[in-house]
């Protein structure tokens, strides 16, 4: 199937998202501080890190922006919406356990100022809120969504684990990987709500394919601008993925096109040999003469193109537009 081709605004803006879904965000967030809320002190202050650190809150946003665009008047999303922030809150509480990090949209992450112990556990007291929260709901079908993608998101992070530092893994491994840990929670973030709205098969079929596009061309955006950015700006330190021997688009890329030694760079590079900052410069040096980061962000540009191409069912609306701006975005951003 081919996409239909979008013309992708030059400054687009999450503007109209946050505007649409501000209301239902202070909610939202009202569930998140209550239910982050513990007798064990550590709990709410490490949560609150975290929660608290200047993260966009793109996951429950993008639930209550479906919702709208479903044009429902009710309440459920919110706590679902608290449950979605909590599992992707979980994950990276887990993630920077895993990957020794110790930067995160700009701060210190929680695992270098309280130790890893503690953040794998309030990491497994947000999962289990996120549980709690989605029982509340009373929908079988909701349970079903958020907890398969919360088992399909573990998986994602463990076939990445195993993947890293091995140059053999193919394109196809690595979509699959991202496809897992980034794009299931933001198909399972839209799909909740034309659930909660019974706006029927095809509205979920739609949107659970829009969070899915826009998860995977999110990732990509955000394993290219691992070379291009500075941490003031991405986050995390100029080229972490490469230091830590993750095999993201731009690598695989680089890696197949290269010369014999280029390959051999790479080979030395991925397995922990070369990572220096004068290997991580030659890297992006090869990034570029190869037309790796560039295609990287091309493919994300097409999978935006099939997100936008999901909202086509959908009336023309603020909520429609909100959403159409957050995938142009998320292919655009600078962080």
């Amino acid at each position: 199937m081919t996409a239909t081709l979008h013309t992708l605004t030059p400054e687009p803006s999450l503007d109209p998202l946050v505007a649409l879904t501000a209301a239902d965000m202070n909610a939202v967030n009202q569930v998140i501080l209550s239910r982050m809320q513990s007798e064990v002190p550590l709990i709410p202050e490490l949560a609150g890190h975290l929660i608290a650190g200047g993260g966009k809150r793109m996951r429950p946003m993008l639930t209550c922006a479906s919702a709208a665009l479903c044009q429902y008047t009710g309440s459920r999303h919110h706590k679902l919406a608290a449950a979605v922030e909590f599992i992707h809150t979980a994950t990276l509480l887990h993630d920077d356990v895993v990957d020794g990090s110790g930067t995160r949209r700009g701060k210190r992450t929680a695992n270098l100022i309280w130790g890893n112990p503690a953040s794998v556990l309030v990491g497994d007291f947000l999962f289990s809120r996120a549980f709690e929260l989605m029982v509340e709901d009373g929908s079988l079908k909701v349970l079903k969504i958020l907890s398969s993608a919360s088992a399909v998101i573990a998986e994602g992070e463990v076939a990445q684990l195993t993947a890293q530092r091995q140059i053999t893994t193919s394109e196809d491994t690595y979509l699959q990987i991202i496809e897992a840990k980034t794009a299931a929670l933001f198909a399972a973030a839209c799909e909740v709500a034309p659930v909660v709205a019974e706006a029927g098969e095809e509205a979920e079929e739609a949107l659970r394919s829009f969070g899915r596009n826009l998860g995977i061309a999110f990732q990509l955006v955000d394993d290219a601008i691992d070379y291009t950015s500075e941490a003031k700006t991405s986050g995390k330190d100029l080229g972490d993925d490469f230091r830590e021997g993750k095999m993201t688009l731009p690598i695989i890329l680089a890696y197949a096109r290269g010369s014999e030694d280029e390959r051999r760079f790479w080979k030395e590079a991925v397995g922990g040999e070369r990572t220096s900052d004068a290997d991580l410069a030659h890297a992006i040096t090869l990034f570029h003469q190869t037309g790796a980061i560039a295609d990287t962000l091309e493919r994300a540009r097409t999978y935006a193109r099939r997100a936008l191409d999901n909202l086509a069912t959908f009336p023309a609306g603020k909520a429609r537009t909100a959403l159409t701006r957050a995938v142009e975005f998320a292919v655009a951003r600078a962080y």
